[in-house]
């Protein structure tokens, strides 16, 4: 069994958020933060409808050179996208089809670092945009008695739960954007302390070779001058 670090696997607890399962079914809003191995290739699929639409955005956290492949396969077969060595990406699909989209991530080509990437799944189905209103009561009321019809309050409802959504969405993006920051401040803190001590003590070897280099010279001064 492959060891996996640390620290990578508490990153990964850190930014682990919604979803933990794919393929829930059609329109399921779909983050997921998982670890890719050295040398393996790990797929997803995610459910659609016909004429509906999807975006996938995919970002590597962590890992040597922050890089993997990935790939779109559609319920036909056809690949849709294909990506080599990226650090993100996004990419949408419309109209989708009926099926079971196939994502994959590829790790193979690195055999050493194991690598932990972000995606996340949206997708929205504009054949059943309105199902959702026929769970509303058939309320039947003159409209002397409210002051909004329930027309007004279906929209004012259906927009302020779009920007929750949309709200949710930016912050589990700025969730792994800041993972992401963190690893890389880790990695370039640990290369300067390195190199800083390095120099540190190649000035102070330089020094004190310096002083000793002067102080023999002296020495030599003195016994030339007493014979």
């Amino acid at each position: 069994m492959m060891n996996v670090p640390a620290e990578l696997c508490l990153l990964a607890c850190l930014t682990l958020t919604v979803g933990l399962t794919l393929g829930l079914g059609p329109n399921q809003d779909v983050v997921f933060t998982f670890l890719l191995p050295a040398g393996s290739t790990d797929c997803f699929y995610q459910t659609t409808e016909w004429n509906s639409s999807m975006e996938v955005e995919y970002q590597v956290i962590a890992g040597s050179g922050l890089d993997v492949g990935f790939s779109l396969i559609s319920p036909s077969g056809y690949r849709l996208v294909s990506d080599f060595r990226r650090s993100d990406g996004i990419h949408m699909v419309h109209p989708t089809e009926d099926g079971d989209y196939k994502l994959c991530f590829d790790n193979s080509f690195s055999k050493v670092s194991l690598k932990m990437v972000f995606f996340k799944v949206i997708s929205n189905n504009q054949n059943s945009a309105g199902g959702g209103r026929d769970q509303w009561p058939d309320v039947a009321g003159t409209e002397s008695l409210v002051e909004y019809k329930l027309e007004d309050i279906r929209a004012r409802m259906d927009s302020v739960y779009r920007h929750l959504e949309r709200s949710r969405q930016v912050q589990t993006v700025l969730r792994a954007f800041e993972a992401r920051d963190r690893y890389l401040l880790e990695d370039n803190l640990w290369r300067v302390s390195f190199w800083s001590c390095l120099g540190l003590l190649v000035m102070l070897t330089v020094a004190v070779t310096q002083i000793y280099t002067l102080r023999r010279l002296f020495d030599d001064t003195k016994h030339k001058v007493y014979r």
